[in-house]
């Protein structure tokens, strides 16, 4: 799966990042969906403008008005200049005309957990009903996988970590959850077999090297979310 859309051969969370991972055959993608002040989801994965966009400012506090005018894409190289943040929706369609699943991690301001999920959820219970497969949602908040959960109890949930937490099993027991997102620097063996031998599918980030992929999915991993689609599919 490409890691915010295209990885690191498109600006993140945008549109042309989807092209690109089906261009080089990713089966999937990954990005990050955060609220605006209107209660919006769009995609960005930092609680601020700066760093990914040509505005400023914290995207809670911007109306949909301002986050539709930016340039997503300058930021990333100028041949992307004009790239427009995209809404959840929109990247839903394109995700949908491209044949990619999708990984959508709820990705809250701080104070915004459950508004977050709860929005995210509906859009995607929305968009996606009567279908068979459902987008999974994930969270490093564990408060905005109950919301989730709450919204949808059908939902497919994954539980993000960073280092394996002791009490995982408890957790995902817990939270409903379906998969586990590990850091894939801290994850050995005997750890991704408990984990699937526990019935849980097991997603890794964000992994670049194909030698380390190859191994990875030797262990049963089921997913790796990596920046570089066009290394580690080959």
């Amino acid at each position: 799966m490409a890691h915010r859309c295209g990885g690191a051969l498109a600006p993140e969370n945008t549109l042309p990042g989807l092209a690109i991972a089906a261009q080089f055959g990713s089966q999937g993608v990954e990005f990050d969906v955060m609220l605006s002040a209107d209660g919006t989801p769009w995609l960005i994965h930092d609680e601020t403008l700066e760093r990914t966009t040509n505005g400023a400012g914290r995207v809670c506090d911007s109306c949909d008005a301002l986050l539709a005018g930016l340039d997503a894409g300058i930021r990333h190289h100028p041949a992307f200049a004009a790239t427009r943040l995209p809404t959840l929706h929109e990247a839903l369609v394109q995700c949908r005309a491209l044949g990619l699943a999708a990984n959508i991690e709820i990705k809250p301001a701080m104070g915004h957990e459950v508004a977050t999920a709860t929005q995210v959820t509906r859009m995607v219970r929305a968009f996606h009903e009567g279908m068979a497969v459902q987008p999974l949602l994930s969270s490093f908040s564990e408060e905005a996988l109950c919301a989730a959960r709450r919204e949808a109890p059908l939902q497919p949930l994954a539980l993000l970590v960073e280092d394996l937490p002791a009490d995982w099993q408890a957790r995902c027991t817990r939270l409903g959850v379906i998969a586990l997102h590990v850091d894939s620097a801290g994850l050995d063996i005997g750890q991704a077999r408990a984990i699937k031998a526990a019935g849980y599918l097991l997603a890794v980030y964000t992994e670049n090297s194909p030698s380390r992929a190859r191994e990875l999915f030797g262990w049963g991993v089921d997913s790796i979310i990596t920046d570089r689609p066009d290394r580690v599919r080959g």
